[in-house]
């Protein structure tokens, strides 16, 4: 009964120690996992030119929508599971891991086809031009079916963390992104493959991460593991999954449609080169952001677990001291952004002109991440205690109920004192992250409770 000891510390160990065991593991492989999208932009942007980085860039919303998939059931899934298992319930953690498995693969199967049937539709209204459409085509034909596995892997290791593996689902990532950083150089500058050989590399990585989290649960040594009553199809499991899932899957899915818009005005104001900005920033603080969702993700399984165990005085705790590192994180960021954003820009490109346009808007965009790494704390905390629908309103609102009009409205307001409408763009971004901060401190105040009352859930 090894796996009951190990979820058994999540009620009893010093919390800082927990969420250093399981922190470190998750900040680990988000920091290593995120090398999938930035050795990519590396190497194409060293290997093929600034067009192949403006057209990878115009596929990050069919990312962010794959990604959207991954969370809906992954974040959804071991979310649940942490809940379960703090009531000590392993028979339904069982029958969370085949329900996620199975919602994961019609999910998967639904995406791929619509995105094979539609794709030019869909790179235009994303933001293609004529000169960067063919750089995006060649390379969502190949990575798709990888992304699949992504959604397969994302869902898996999350549960594999929240049964009490976070070193294990660490190194799964782990190896799979140095993979990727391996394959990239040989496929791009040995084989000659340009953006192809990007591609290449990352489906590689990704069904080779995919087969390998399948692989725990098929071991007979683990605790939680597939067994034949955990297919059966249940409706209340998918129904839980998807109302805690929710959160992550509509703030991936608004920040595909955001970043189409956001594509379609900076190209009215800045042109292809302003969207490959774009790209090289949003890839930077992507990186900022990964190390605070893995501090969320090492938080999810504490809360999660003492939440249903009835410990509030262990999820004040675990909230605090996930809440100092994750404004800790964002502070950093801000200062490398803002102090030295040109060597940000030129691991990138050496493009004189696409510096120049990033400068401004790495500035811009990173001058408030302490507040966006509040934000995200607080949509994730809610997400691990049951709470989707606030979890849904915090993260949601600053792309969709904020940036998306700031994008149209800052550019005339720019324009009208004498500045740039590009700036004003970027500067949309720095007003969203004040006002979705503040929604969330509302929230917060407003379910202060959970930190002093038992909840039985």
């Amino acid at each position: 009964m090894e796996q009951i000891d190990k979820t058994k510390e999540l009620e009893t160990r010093d919390i800082r120690q927990l969420l250093w065991i399981y922190a470190l593991p998750a900040v680990i492989s988000q920091v290593i996992a995120s090398l999938y999208n930035i050795a990519d932009r590396i190497f194409i942007g060293q290997g093929v030119g600034p067009l192949a980085i403006a057209g990878l860039a115009i596929t990050m919303p069919i990312m962010n929508l794959i990604h959207a998939f991954g969370a809906l059931v992954g974040v959804g899934s071991s979310a649940r599971m942490s809940i379960v298992l703090g009531k000590k319930d392993v028979n339904w953690a069982e029958k969370i891991l085949g329900n996620s498995t199975i919602f994961t693969f019609v999910l998967g199967a639904f995406f791929l086809s619509f995105n094979y049937i539609f794709m030019d539709d869909i790179l235009m209204l994303f933001g293609a031009t004529d000169d960067t459409i063919s750089y995006a085509r060649e390379y969502l034909y190949i990575v798709l079916p990888g992304m699949f596995f992504t959604t397969l892997t994302f869902n898996l290791t999350g549960l594999i963390r929240a049964s009490g593996y976070p070193m294990k689902s660490m190194f799964i990532l782990a190896g799979g992104a140095i993979l990727n950083v391996i394959l990239d150089p040989i496929f791009i500058f040995v084989f000659k493959w340009g953006i192809a050989g990007a591609a290449w590399a990352t489906t590689i990585s990704m069904a080779t991460t995919g087969i390998i989290s399948v692989l725990h649960f098929v071991n007979p040594r683990s605790f939680i593991r597939f067994k034949s009553h955990c297919w059966a199809v249940k409706g209340y499991i998918i129904r839980n999954i998807t109302m805690i899932g929710l959160s992550p899957f509509l703030m991936n899915l608004t920040a595909a449609g955001v970043v189409a818009l956001l594509n379609a005005q900076l190209l009215r104001y800045g042109g292809d080169f302003a969207v490959g900005a774009y790209g090289i920033v949003n890839t930077f603080g992507m990186l900022m952001v990964m190390l605070i969702l893995g501090v969320c993700q090492g938080m999810q399984p504490i809360a999660g677990y003492n939440y249903g165990a009835g410990h509030p005085d262990r999820l004040k705790a675990v909230y605090k001291l996930t809440m100092k590192v994750c404004v800790f994180i964002g502070l950093v960021g801000s200062v490398l952004g803002c102090l030295i954003p040109r060597y940000m820009v030129r691991a990138f490109t050496d493009d004189p002109s696409l510096i120049e346009i990033a400068i401004p808007a790495m500035c811009y965009i990173m001058v408030m991440f302490p507040l966006i790494g509040f934000t995200i704390v607080n949509s994730n905390f809610f997400q691990s205690i049951d709470k989707p629908w606030i979890a849904i309103v915090t993260s949601l609102s600053r792309q969709l109920i904020f940036l998306l009009p700031m994008c149209y409205l800052m550019p005339y307001v720019y324009e009208y004192f004498g500045g740039e409408g590009l700036s004003g763009i970027w500067a949309s971004c720095t007003v969203s992250d004040v006002m979705g901060a503040a929604l969330a401190a509302i929230f917060l105040y407003s379910q202060r409770k959970v930190f002093r009352e038992a909840q039985q859930v």
